[in-house]
């Protein structure tokens, strides 16, 4: 699950070097077309602020213009700009077609090229490229702190229920298992509360172990214990005014837990090391991806601040109960990363697709966010496809029993059909020869003879054809 506006990701900015006014109208109405910001820097003081403004998805530069700042004038911004962001794409922008074609006319930090004149057409096919803009279906809309993608009823009955507890000052208990966007829910409800102008503060419970989640949350003076330097304000300070989320909540132990629930009952605490009483007025949200009530029941979490934080529960359903919004989040993911692989994405392969439909998803969104990330930087071409990373098929592969694996009539199984492409790609790509084939897949040479076996009619002749 995630929240972003329909065909277009509020996280998407770009960045133009250049002067030149036409090629500037080229390429902000461009970025119009497909709702995404641009900022224009048209002189050296411009460019170097800019660069430090945000973590940018992409920067079209000219070297030429940049160079008239200094003779470092490019290196530097570009240098500036990957402060932010490490990987960020940046594409030349050149004087002509022959600077183009020449490879040398562009150092190793362009990712690609645009020959002047620019045509509307040339810009947009980079843009589908750097900035993929596939249509995804939103629940909700947000300024970029948040982003909800998907469809399915359950989802969208998860997102009104949050809605409806967001203008209250109800503390909130999201639950759901590892994966399903329990934080994004949390975000959802602080955006979208009467506290939206406050801080959105976090936590993750599960990360410290008691004593340093106390002095992370209330925060311990100078000198408070060894190594406490200088007076530090915790979580619950920073978050004055706005919403404190607890993030694995029942991960901490019953003695914190007695100090967590005076807090909150009070709203007052003192740091560690301190004596003075701090008042805070502080928005409650928590999560947690176990079975809460159980761990209550065997007492392995206070009953007392369950209630206290669980005024309002939230559930956040699973990915293989809502395969409705797997397609969805399929292109927000290639929105979100094809521009860390130059890979224009223009279709989903057909037998990867109904893969990504039938999985169960056992590590849900998170999980299927890195098979389709995996899945764009090892394969090739427009089109995404499983079949290049045989080893994601593994892993999305069920368990299967002794009679299931026995049976001879699943080779129609979207999972054989990936493995049959992928050993067949491989056998081509390497004349035929297993060991290469093999070593490439991942897998032994004895696993590939079985695997070719088991397809010998479909594989054996395309490989000495």
């Amino acid at each position: 699950m995630q929240v972003t506006q329909t065909g277009s990701d509020s996280n998407t900015h770009v960045l133009i070097v250049d002067s030149d006014p036409q090629v500037v109208r080229i390429i902000l109405a461009a970025l119009a077309r497909r709702a995404v910001s641009g900022a224009v820097a048209d002189d050296q003081h411009k460019a170097l602020a800019w660069a430090d403004q945000r973590p940018w998805r992409l920067m079209l530069i000219n070297p030429e213009f940049a160079r008239k700042f200094n003779d470092s004038g490019p290196r530097q911004v570009i240098s500036r700009a990957r402060l932010r962001n490490p990987e960020l794409p940046v594409v030349a922008i050149l004087e002509n077609n022959a600077d183009a074609a020449d490879h040398n006319a562009a150092p190793n930090d362009y990712a690609d090229v645009l020959a002047k004149p620019l045509s509307p057409e040339a810009v947009d096919m980079l843009l589908d490229t750097f900035t993929p803009n596939h249509q995804t279906q939103a629940l909700a809309r947000s300024d970029g702190r948040y982003r909800i993608v998907g469809c399915s009823r359950l989802l969208e009955r998860t997102v009104q229920l949050a809605r409806k507890a967001a203008p209250t000052s109800a503390p909130v208990l999201i639950t759901g298992e590892s994966g399903t966007g329990k934080e994004l829910i949390a975000q959802l409800i602080h955006a979208e509360s009467r506290r939206a102008a406050g801080p959105f503060v976090k936590v993750n419970c599960a990360a410290l172990n008691d004593a340093l989640l106390e002095s992370e949350l209330f925060g311990h003076e100078k000198g408070a214990f060894t190594g406490a330097g200088r007076t530090h304000r915790g979580r619950f300070e920073r978050a004055h005014g706005g919403t404190l989320l607890l993030d694995e909540i029942t991960e901490t132990q019953p003695a914190f837990q007695a100090k967590l629930l005076r807090v909150l009952e009070q709203m007052q605490f003192e740091r560690v090391g301190g004596a003075e009483d701090i008042e805070v007025n502080v928005r409650i949200v928590s999560t947690t991806n176990t079975a809460v009530l159980d761990q209550v029941r065997q007492n392995c979490f206070r009953a007392d601040l369950y209630y206290r934080l669980a005024a309002v529960t939230l559930h956040v359903p699973p990915l293989r109960n809502r395969r409705e919004d797997v397609v969805p989040l399929v292109w927000l993911f290639v929105n979100q990363f094809a521009h860390e692989t130059a890979r224009r994405i223009t279709a989903i392969d057909t037998a990867t697709l109904k893969m990504f439909q039938t999985c169960d998803w056992p590590g849900n969104v998170r999980q299927l966010r890195n098979a389709v990330r995996t899945a764009l930087i090892f394969g090739e071409g427009q089109v995404l496809s499983l079949a290049d990373v045989p080893w994601v098929i593994e892993q999305l592969q069920p368990p299967r029993s002794a009679e299931f694996v026995d049976r001879t009539d699943d080779d129609d199984a979207p999972l054989c059909e990936l493995e049959r492409r992928a050993i067949l790609a491989a056998m081509r790509r390497h004349g035929g020869n297993k060991t290469q084939a093999a070593k490439v897949l991942g897998i032994t040479d004895r696993t590939l003879r079985e695997k070719m076996k088991r397809y010998q009619n479909r594989i054996q002749p395309a490989a000495q054809a």
